[in-house]
């Protein structure tokens, strides 16, 4: 018989993507694995599969209601976070009933995201073993299990997690200085919001204790510290679909890959990728700004331009943009990420920083010009610029806005700086050991896997 484990991400893109990557790592091993997301995020996996894809094949893709109705924003992570966490569970229940009920393989195992411990306490009163995966820096999970400590020690408000004042802080001596004033349960403009996130991760600290395992889409390597505060944390990663020879699956828009002919008819390390997640929005005045920054390069560039990226503007480029640009730049709704970045032409990576996005970049070698936009990715910007130092940060005018001079001037300065992509390239090495036989994140993969036939 089969091991059957049951997969459920927190609903939101780069939550889902390394889940799943981990969930055909699984089904590569011997595993039948049923992975579970919200019905809204179900309709938009599936339609942005290519039809020829087999994934459907191998992992048993399947969904349960979030609790919202079908034209309410999911965007509105509070909203989405508050609904989630009182109907998933009874869901979710239902769900393992049904499939208990009526297959011989039953679940053996859950593995849910370090952001929903509702589905560890719906596992543990199943009697059911239990796994939390991190998809982020293993810091930002140190962080989330540290609220305690960071309450005791009167450096934020128990009530919605708030700073006492706004201060530079370090979990241990050795990881990288955090701000409080981007506490990634503060980053969403309104007090409700921030209070619901940082209930959930309050919730989740408890819901933790019920995993056997807490496994990380992270090395070594990368966060050393991390790892030495936690060591129960377990580092697997990367989890690319290039280190298992396969393709990433689980995107919310069907990818444009047009593009990678595109890349194919320019220079080696010649042309600007410029992506920014899936929860990225601009003002219209800074929509423009990049748009005239990437123009004054005079270099050639990829640009991911999401239907949704701009504030409800249906053309928000600056007025002839298009025709100016149009025999170095391109603009996809939605691109194959992993191809881009592995791609020989690209240069440098212009990102928000998601954690995703981070990993992909490192393991292609790629260097990177840093613009977070909220929750982790201004520490994911730190591991970059300061620890890792293979990227630049922009800086901001008075108005909280980033200049095309200054987006220019950061192009120039990043791809002269030869240090800087050698260091890039060195990390690139580093991360492809680790996933190899013998590798540390190899090793423990191997005992997770040991674990789980048991």
């Amino acid at each position: 018989m089969e091991t059957h484990v049951l997969a459920i991400p927190y609903p939101a893109q780069g939550h889902v993507i390394p889940l799943l990557e981990l969930a055909q790592c699984l089904v590569h091993h011997g595993f039948r694995v049923t992975f579970v997301n919200t019905e809204f995020n179900h309709k938009r996996v599936m339609n942005a599969l290519p039809d020829k894809d087999n994934v459907r094949n191998h992992v048993n893709l399947v969904s349960i209601p979030d609790g919202l109705e079908p034209w309410e924003d999911r965007n509105d992570l509070g909203k989405l976070t508050e609904f989630a966490s009182e109907v998933m569970p009874g869901k979710l229940e239902e769900l393992i009933e049904k499939i208990n009920g009526s297959d011989n393989n039953k679940i053996t195992c859950v593995i849910a995201d370090g952001c929903q411990g509702w589905a560890l306490e719906v596992a543990e009163k199943m009697r059911i073993r239990r796994v939390a995966f991190w998809p982020a820096a293993a810091a930002l999970w140190a962080l989330q299990l540290s609220i305690p400590e960071l309450i005791a020690d009167g450096i934020i408000e128990s009530y919605a997690g708030t700073p006492v004042n706004n201060q530079m802080i370090q979990l241990s001596p050795s990881m990288p200085s955090m701000t409080t004033e981007n506490l990634p349960w503060l980053c969403f403009h309104d007090e409700k919001t921030n209070k619901s996130i940082f209930d959930l991760f309050t919730r989740n600290n408890k819901a933790v204790k019920f995993a056997h395992w807490l496994i990380s889409n992270s090395s070594y390597e990368l966060e050393s510290a991390a790892f030495a505060l936690f060591p129960n944390f377990l580092p697997i990663g990367p989890l690319l679909a290039s280190n298992r020879l396969g393709k990433s699956i689980g995107h919310f828009w069907p990818e444009d890959s047009t593009c990678l002919e595109w890349l194919d008819q320019h220079p080696a390390q010649s042309v600007i990728y410029v992506a920014f997640g899936s929860f990225t929005v601009f003002s219209q005045i800074q929509f423009q700004e990049l748009a005239m920054g990437l123009e004054i390069t005079n270099r050639p560039f990829l640009w991911v331009v999401r239907p949704d990226i701009t504030e409800k503007f249906t053309d928000a480029y600056p007025r002839g943009f298009k025709e100016r640009v149009a025999t170095r730049g391109r603009m996809v709704g939605w691109a194959p990420q992993d191809k881009v970045l592995s791609h020989p032409s690209v240069a440098c990576f212009l990102s928000h920083c998601g954690w995703n996005s981070t990993v992909e970049g490192v393991s292609n070698g790629i260097p990177f010009l840093c613009w977070p936009f909220f929750a982790d990715q201004f520490f994911n910007q730190t591991y970059i610029c300061d620890v890792w130092k293979i990227g630049l940060w922009f800086n901001k005018d008075e108005s909280g806005i980033i200049r095309h001079k200054e987006i220019n001037e950061k192009v120039e300065e990043l791809l002269a700086d030869e240090a800087l992509k050698a260091r890039a390239l060195h990390l690139k090495e580093v991360s492809a050991e680790t996933v190899k036989e013998g590798g540390c994140s190899n090793n423990n993969f191997n005992s997770f896997i040991r674990w789980m036939k048991e």
